[in-house]
């Protein structure tokens, strides 16, 4: 688990690393911008637009690490995690657009050829800084996109990092038309673009995949599931759901107990899985945990089930004068039937003939209700 758990430290902490990255961005976008005009470089100009854009970003992040940090209210009883789902959506799709943006740019000047721009050499510079500070940008980001569990920060991670690789294809292409290769910087610009058309794409369906709540991958899954039945008291699990929530993952779970512990005791194995599952998986965050004891998954809906209300109108219709002389009833529904356990006082064991009484008369309403699959008369301990 992290060290971090404090939500006002993450928040802070999401703010400081988008901060710098935003101020970084700022400075990168400017130079590449500014000397991709200057050095004539459509790929320079183009990996310049793609700073702008982690430059947009950054600010989204920050918006949406705002919102998401709000606490759950009576409107989000989930809380606003999901804020930052949508921001990476919208994010994705900026990428997208930009990369669309820089392909048509570059096929006008393909197709119009006086107006290709042919770079020089102050463009490999800008490049490999570009590239020094990009790379710095993303270790530090995923660092802290890991300490805080966020997808939202390790999504803008990846933007950086996909500007570092931009940044090396703009040097590839620069130096291959200083060499005399007239459409290398052409050709490093639509590369630039496809690479962020496909980070784009990827936030785009990853986030859309939590927003209709895919559940978590196969592989997690099954290390839940067998942390589940690996706990004491799990005879066995007929339901397990999951999905994710920002950087959380909610999970709910049907476990099977035995059939006749206390209600009490069956709540205390729901507890224990909820922590372990908690405390052994980071992205756990929330755990409902609901006891069945049988598996009742694939069983249909009959007919109308005996409440105790219900029972406790037979047991006065068939008992009779005798019915206030027990001490209580134990109703266990099992197998699509119900199991009732008559619990007598001590007082009773001398009166044979009232216990004989009560015994037979139980064994009168086991055979008439077909609902009831057997009635147990003893006496309390």
């Amino acid at each position: 688990m992290t060290d971090i758990y404090d939500a006002k430290k993450i928040s802070q902490l999401k703010n400081k690393v988008t901060l710098i990255g935003a101020l970084v961005n700022v400075f990168l976008t400017i130079i590449k911008i500014g000397f991709g005009i200057f050095a004539q470089s459509a790929a320079l100009i183009a990996d310049g637009v793609h700073s702008l854009s982690d430059l947009a970003s950054d600010l989204l992040v920050l918006v949406a690490v705002k919102l998401g940090a709000k606490e759950a209210d009576h409107d989000h009883p989930y809380g606003h995690r999901r804020f930052e789902t949508i921001a990476t959506v919208i994010l994705g799709v900026g990428l997208i657009v930009v990369a669309a943006g820089i392909a048509w740019d570059v096929f006008e000047r393909v197709v119009h050829f006086e107006r290709m721009l042919i770079p020089n050499e102050s463009a490999l510079g800008i490049a490999a800084i570009s590239i020094l500070a990009n790379e710095w940008l993303y270790q530090y980001t995923k660092r802290i996109a890991e300490v805080t569990r966020s997808k939202l920060l390790l999504a803008n991670a990846w933007h950086h990092r996909s500007d570092a690789i931009s940044s090396i294809v703009v040097l590839i292409g620069v130096a291959g038309t200083l060499l005399g290769y007239v459409w290398a910087d052409a050709i490093a610009a639509v590369i630039v673009a496809v690479m962020v058309a496909k980070i784009g794409l990827n936030l785009v369906l990853e986030s859309l995949k939590e927003l209709v709540d895919t559940g978590l991958s196969a592989e997690l899954v099954e290390e839940i599931r067998a942390e589940i039945l690996a706990t004491e008291g799990v005879k066995e699990i007929h339901l397990l759901r999951t999905r994710q929530m920002g950087e959380d993952a909610l999970v709910d779970a049907h476990i099977v107990v035995a059939s006749r512990i206390t209600v009490s005791e069956g709540h205390m194995i729901g507890d224990v899985v909820r922590d372990i599952l908690i405390s052994k998986f980071d992205d756990v965050q929330e755990v409902l945990v609901h006891i069945d004891p049988e598996n009742d998954e694939y069983k249909e809906a009959g007919h109308k089930r005996l409440l105790r209300e219900d029972i406790e109108r037979l047991l006065k219709g068939y008992l009779v004068e005798n019915y206030p002389l027990i001490d209580g009833f134990r109703i266990h529904y099992i197998d699509g039937s119900v199991e009732i356990e008559v619990i007598l006082p001590h007082t009773l064991f001398s009166l044979s003939t009232q216990v004989n009484t009560i015994k037979n008369r139980c064994a009168v309403l086991e055979a008439d209700e077909a609902q009831i699959s057997r009635v147990i008369v003893f006496f309390k301990a």
